[in-house]
């Protein structure tokens, strides 16, 4: 179980703000690229003020992630489809979920061989329908369709570690959770990475969330084989070793349900931040900001 974590004073300042829920960032030849959902764009910024919508997703976008070659691929939650944005920033369809995902796409994370694994949220969240556990996809480069893990709770954010294992956020169970990458992209060897409290076993949404000590959101990696998490019901991001120890927590004073390592040194966090994450309080409202604190260890891993 996860140790009482360190506070910490660091100040966080604001670097965008006016979007309705901003999710999955990811730092890219030196800007920050973030899914705003219901706006449906995907908007590219160089945190210092300047932006660009780089993708507009009638369908709502989510994870975001980057081919070989250089070009972007982008969840589309509503109709299970992972597009691809060219050079020019045209759209397609690079593969389809939908026989593979019982819920809307969730967050998404790219390795080197242009192969991206893809949750789902397993149950209609928003509809209030009772929670479900899911799968887990991997999308190859040529857009094939597996099925590589089942049984999770709300798989959420994703990393992949220098060492080529990938840890997945399962929302709903309190917990990180490890797989070791096959060769052929296949995940192996599961295990708890970081336990945060027991799993909730109950199928009501409302009580699962009143016994989640930390609902692990977002994640990435630091050079010092920590993670920093987004604690989507509690405030704050974690920064987490292996085993559950808690290294540091940055409170937000508000909602915070991703967070990225980036800037010119790898070490400014941004944090994606709302006062709450149910869709019908998001839509019409444009209160959810990007942030951004300075940090002692840099990024590593993907994304």
């Amino acid at each position: 179980m996860a140790m009482e974590p360190k506070s910490s004073s660091r100040d966080a300042t604001v670097v965008l703000d006016g979007f309705s829920y901003l999710e999955c960032p990811r730092w890219r030849d030196g800007r920050l690229w973030v899914s705003d959902f219901y706006t449906h764009q995907v908007v590219a910024t160089d945190a210092r003020g300047g932006t660009e919508v780089v993708a507009e997703v009638p369908g709502q976008p989510a994870g975001l992630g980057f081919l070989p070659d250089g070009r972007a691929l982008i969840a589309s939650m509503r109709d299970h489809r992972i597009l691809v944005r060219d050079g020019s920033g045209r759209l397609g369809v690079h593969a389809d979920l939908s026989g593979a995902a019982s819920g809307m796409l969730n967050d998404m994370v790219v390795d080197h061989r242009g192969r991206a694994y893809v949750g789902n949220f397993g149950f209609d969240l928003m509809g209030g329908a009772p929670l479900r556990y899911t799968t887990l996809a991997r999308v190859d480069a040529d857009g094939t369709v597996t099925t590589v893990a089942e049984d999770l709770g709300f798989p959420n954010g994703m990393v992949i570690l220098p060492d080529g294992v990938l840890v997945v956020a399962e929302t709903f169970a309190g917990r990180l959770t490890a797989f070791d990458i096959d060769e052929d992209g296949g995940l192996g060897n599961r295990r708890v990475w970081a336990q945060f409290c027991p799993t909730p076993r109950t199928d009501d949404v409302g009580r699962a969330v009143e016994e989640l000590d930390v609902a692990p959101d977002g994640l990435c990696a630091d050079a010092a084989g920590a993670l920093w998490v987004a604690d989507a019901l509690h405030g704050r991001v974690l920064r987490v070793r292996e085993g559950g120890e808690i290294l540091e927590e940055i409170a937000t004073g508000t909602g915070v349900f991703a967070c990225m390592l980036g800037g010119d040194d790898g070490r400014t966090l941004f944090l994606c931040t709302a006062p709450s994450f149910a869709e019908h309080e998001r839509r019409a409202a444009r209160e959810a900001e990007l942030r951004a604190v300075r940090v002692d260890v840099a990024h590593d891993g993907l994304p």
